[in-house]
């Protein structure tokens, strides 16, 4: 692991899967779940140009970084993540292939190209912004709220960048699926293949994994869903696999 320089609150944690580090703070949002599920959900070329929108610290083109020998970019608005997502991939030996951007999505491609990539990831903020009171923390805010994005910002975006016959994936509140699919036509993604996150058997679904394809043809595959904790309340086994780097339904479907 190569040594990089830390901010007082950070910490360099284990991401478990492939002998992977991340550095993370208390004071910004660290990753959850959701990237980890997209980071294995998502279609990836063997080679060629990916690009992670709204990519945080960096984790999900870490995790992609396992799967496929393409460059990828990550894309962040905030200064101090996409200053951690540099450093991440610094302390992964991975900056060859890994470039981590401060940018805007809505503008990126006017410095990434217009169609010049084979796929599209994204984990964006999943609630519309509130009347009143917002999260002190202004990390926090806008991970969580569509302070610098809206949806269709994101989509718009991803449309922009991607090729044609090229995937665009993304995980969203199950909530929201009439919304990503109306604004994936809208800006010809055509929606190829969509999986529920369940948090047990019997509720809800509590997330979306769904991908487009670039001017595709219409038809939609429904994969199983995934229920991610057992009547033990333990991982279900696919999930421990994600975690640990074990063979996985999510990314062989």
């Amino acid at each position: 692991m190569k040594q990089v320089s830390l901010q007082p609150t950070e910490r360099i944690d284990d991401l478990l899967t492939y002998d992977l580090k991340i550095i993370q703070s208390d004071e910004v949002f660290s990753f959850s779940m959701d990237a980890v599920l997209l980071g294995r959900f998502s279609s990836v070329p063997p080679k060629g140009r990916i690009v992670d929108l709204c990519t945080g610290n960096g984790v999900v083109p870490l995790l992609l970084s396992t799967r496929t020998r393409a460059e990828i970019w990550g894309v962040e608005i905030q200064e101090r993540l996409a200053d951690m997502a540099v450093r991440n991939a610094e302390i992964n030996d991975l900056s060859e292939r890994l470039h981590m951007v401060q940018g805007d999505l809505k503008t990126i491609h006017k410095t990434l190209g217009h169609g010049q990539f084979d796929a599209v990831t994204v984990n964006p903020p999943y609630l519309p912004v509130p009347n009143g009171e917002q999260n002190s923390n202004a990390h926090f805010a806008a991970a969580r709220h569509e302070i610098h994005c809206t949806l269709e910002d994101v989509i718009a975006a991803s449309a922009k960048l991607v090729k044609a016959g090229g995937k665009v994936a993304m995980v969203h509140r199950a909530t929201r699926l009439v919304d990503i699919i109306c604004l994936m036509r809208q800006y010809r993604i055509e929606p190829k293949r969509i999986r529920y996150v369940h948090a047990r058997a019997g509720e809800e679904a509590m997330m979306v994994l769904i991908e487009g394809m670039k001017d595709g043809k219409p038809e939609i595959r429904t994969l199983p869903p995934l229920i991610v904790y057992t009547e033990k309340e333990e991982y279900c086994q696919e999930l421990k696999d994600i975690y640990y780097g074990g063979r996985s339904a999510l990314e062989f479907s």
